[in-house]
């Protein structure tokens, strides 16, 4: 784990986001169209954390951005090329535009300030998204990176926002993928070597601090 000082320059917040990935109601919600998933980032406390991290970043002043993965009805722009993506278009719940679905889910809260950054194809939440343009444009040259799935999702967010230049921190506590065991090999193996790796209470601790305003 880094330092406190080391990690609070990382994070300061006049330069860095918080990004949450996929975490909407068919994803992590109570009707997810991956039970095993939401089941698993409700009860390690995941969801929760990813909650307070938001919470945190709004009180600090911390850009927050939320990437929400979608399909259109007719498929139209959604990639047909890997068993994934054929095996979503057969699950019970579509993440279709519009419907509650693709909503931030609970206890998430969304400010006025957050940017939703939605996705019709692909793997990952930065890849073909505006969401570089947009952290550029705000000045942010760090990334906090929480959300689902480690098995896919977040390691394409991590790898694409290094390969960007970006200096990338991920609260290991507040990811989430299935098996439990893979997430964690997962973060020790692969996301260790390329990120910070910390805690939701240590990045929280960093943001405190008196006097800080909302980002405008």
């Amino acid at each position: 784990m880094p330092t406190h000082e080391r990690l609070a320059e990382q994070i300061d917040p006049d330069s860095t986001a918080l990004l949450t990935v996929e975490c909407q109601n068919g994803v992590i919600g109570p009707d997810s169209a991956l039970p095993e998933l939401a089941a698993e980032a409700r009860s390690s406390g995941v969801t929760a954390r990813i909650a307070r991290l938001v919470a945190g970043a709004h009180e600090a002043g911390v850009q927050v951005l939320h990437a929400v993965a979608e399909r259109r009805p007719d498929g139209r722009g959604s990639n047909r090329n890997a068993r994934l993506f054929r095996a979503a278009r057969r699950l019970p719940v579509q993440q279709h535009p519009g419907t509650a679905a693709v909503r931030v889910a609970a206890p998430i809260e969304v400010a006025d300030e957050d940017i939703l950054v939605r996705r019709l194809h692909g793997l990952s939440p930065i890849a073909g998204t505006d969401v570089d343009a947009l952290l550029r444009n705000l000045g942010c040259r760090s990334l906090v990176v929480t959300g689902v799935s480690a098995n896919v999702a977040i390691p394409n967010a991590v790898f694409d926002a290094v390969n960007l230049g970006y200096t990338t921190v991920v609260p290991a506590d507040a990811i989430a993928g299935v098996p439990t065991e893979y997430t964690h090999e997962m973060i020790r193996n692969t996301l260790a070597l390329v990120a910070t790796v910390t805690t939701t209470d240590d990045v929280l601790a960093c943001w405190k601090g008196p006097g800080r305003i909302a980002r405008t």
